[in-house]
């Protein structure tokens, strides 16, 4: 029997997400393997298209992304620890373990009584039932080990003064840290709190936090002195006609600028 998961607001959007990745996976010519994402979906008693509307690749495009800068981190610092904010139903600790990670998810509580209904915490892959904008979080990380933050599709969410306050006090907690997160341009944030309709049945929440591309590197410099390097990771294996539109768009600053990025972030004290 289907599990029935009943969320609203942010914590809604996981199951969004979800539909994303797990659709991509069910696909003979997948580009993303994700077996325990097809799980969750399969065992959850919910009409993914009525609120979502057809799958795209832009969710597993993201993961990929993720996975891709991920791994060779862990490689170069085995035994590390890698803190995921805003978890949701993200299964990338299952995509990504190398039996040597230690992994943290952090997500607010109802989220985090979602995702323990399908994925068990363990030794090594801890769950944190907490806000990402909360610092108690980064008490359950050891500082003095390197440390890979990501947020997927979380700071959106959040006022631009928060955001800031998160990064700056990631990079103040710990020596050696690297952040990877993906940002949405103004105009997007704008139509979203206009009210934007995923579908008839769906409207997305607001996305308060909109940022340019060519103003993100300045801006994080000017919030926090211990940011040593900024870098930019293109979408360019969208499905359809945007998997034609966006190589090109990141080739052309003038339509750069209002595209979505993926941000990493390296720390002074960073080891490569």
């Amino acid at each position: 029997m289907n599990e029935q998961v009943s969320l609203a607001g942010v914590p809604e959007t996981m199951l969004w997400t979800l539909h994303n990745r797990a659709s991509e996976a069910l696909r003979d010519d997948a580009r993303l393997s994700d077996p325990e994402a097809v799980r969750i979906y399969q065992s959850i008693d919910y009409d993914f298209e009525r609120s979502f509307g057809r799958p795209d690749g832009s969710h597993a495009e993201r993961s990929r992304i993720f996975d891709a800068a991920v791994r060779p981190w862990m490689a170069a610092h085995p035994g590390g620890t890698v803190v995921e904010l805003g978890c949701g139903l993200e299964t990338q600790f299952h995509r990504c373990d190398d039996g040597k990670v230690r992994w943290i998810c952090v997500d607010v509580p109802e989220a985090i009584e979602v995702r323990e209904r399908f994925l068990s915490a363990s030794d090594r892959c801890r769950h944190v039932a907490r806000s990402a904008l909360d610092p108690a979080w980064m008490d359950e990380v050891d500082s003095d080990a390197p440390v890979f933050v990501t947020a997927q599709g979380l700071l959106m969410y959040f006022e631009a003064s928060q955001v800031c306050s998160l990064i700056t006090t990631i990079m103040d907690r710990f020596d050696d840290v690297e952040l990877m997160f993906d940002a949405i341009p103004r105009w997007f944030s704008r139509k979203t709190l206009r009210g934007m309709n995923k579908t008839r049945h769906y409207q997305t929440p607001p996305m308060p936090w909109g940022i340019n591309r060519d103003e993100i590197v300045d801006t994080l410099r000017r919030w926090s002195p211990r940011i040593a390097s900024v870098d930019f990771v293109d979408f360019d294996r969208f499905r359809g006609v945007m998997g034609f539109i966006f190589p090109k768009v990141f080739k052309l600053p003038m339509l750069a600028r209002w595209a979505p990025s993926v941000v990493r972030v390296r720390s002074v004290g960073a080891t490569k």
